[in-house]
């Protein structure tokens, strides 16, 4: 059995169906993105596995336990990391991690040492002893991470982790991901930030409406909504499109035949499917990373 699997997964809250027959599963040592615009049901879905949120009808199994009737089986394979950061600002670094360790009954001993180890992996070592009122937000978030590894899960879910975070902190706090799925972990992610699933999951499943409707690897949903071309900039202004392989060796030969043809070309570049374009046109709608941009640029 999968690490993470759902079977025909319902929810509903009064007249509103939040998740409406979902199936997904996880291989172990495998991330799985779930994207989705907001209220699609993706922060359910997630209760739904974390034993959060009981579902209507249908099935969920995290590390072959079945969530409804084996919750406490369940919470001994799964560590849950949401959107904010769940620490305690009135302790220090090392003083969360060693509370948390002593509330999953780990030895004092074996505690204390993971969670020394844990300060190491996520570069906090330095700042294991200061308040974590006074941490930076990554900071912040690279310990909520470390917190959820204390036990060693087999699963992780990770709710929009990096949501606030800037770029530097975000590009950490994906190696870490990396590093702990190359130990075998399984992930689930959800995220706004569609840069971040095509950067991380072995595969992808798009949530719209409670619905799954669309699931593969990046570069297969990518396929599903057109293929890559040289945009040309010509001198007098027409622009023109040239399908193309995305290869080097391909957009070479295409060069070269505009140079033979004549062409003046002004400028060009390579142009592929986006996961922001899977989103658009899955959707109907651009993502939340896509709509921030554009408020920027604006």
């Amino acid at each position: 059995m999968p690490m993470i699997a759902t079977h025909g997964v319902h929810k509903s809250y009064g007249r509103t169906h939040v998740l409406r027959g979902v199936d997904l599963a996880a291989e172990e040592g495998e991330v799985l993105a779930l994207l989705g615009p907001n209220g699609a049901g993706k922060t359910t879905l997630v209760g739904v596995l974390a034993t959060l949120v009981r579902p209507d009808a249908g099935t969920a199994h995290v590390g072959g336990y079945d969530v409804v009737r084996e919750p406490q089986r369940a919470r001994t394979v799964f560590s849950l990391t949401g959107q904010y950061a769940a620490v305690d600002d009135l302790l220090t670094g090392r003083e969360n991690l060693r509370l948390m360790a002593r509330l999953a009954h780990l030895p004092t001993a074996v505690g204390r040492r993971r969670a020394d180890e844990l300060l190491d992996v996520f570069r906090l070592a330095d700042a294991a002893d200061r308040l974590v009122r006074t941490y930076s937000g990554g900071m912040r978030r690279r310990l909520d991470l470390a917190v959820s590894l204390l036990t060693r899960p087999r699963v992780i879910f990770l709710d929009e982790p990096t949501t606030g975070l800037d770029p530097r902190s975000r590009g950490e706090l994906w190696q870490v991901v990396r590093d702990v799925v190359g130990e075998g972990t399984t992930v689930l992610l959800t995220t706004q930030y569609l840069e971040e699933a095509d950067a991380l999951a072995d595969r992808v499943a798009v949530l719209d409406r409670g619905s799954v409707i669309a699931e593969g690897t990046a570069a297969e949903l990518k396929r599903r909504v057109g293929t890559a071309h040289l945009e040309l900039e010509l001198a007098g202004g027409e622009v023109r499109h040239l399908p193309t392989d995305g290869s080097v060796a391909d957009g070479r030969r295409l060069l070269a035949e505009v140079e033979a043809a004549g062409w003046e070309v002004r400028h060009w570049r390579l142009v592929t499917p986006t996961l922001d374009d899977v989103f658009l046109a899955l959707t109907g709608e651009a993502s939340s990373g896509a709509k921030d941009l554009q408020e920027v640029a604006a």
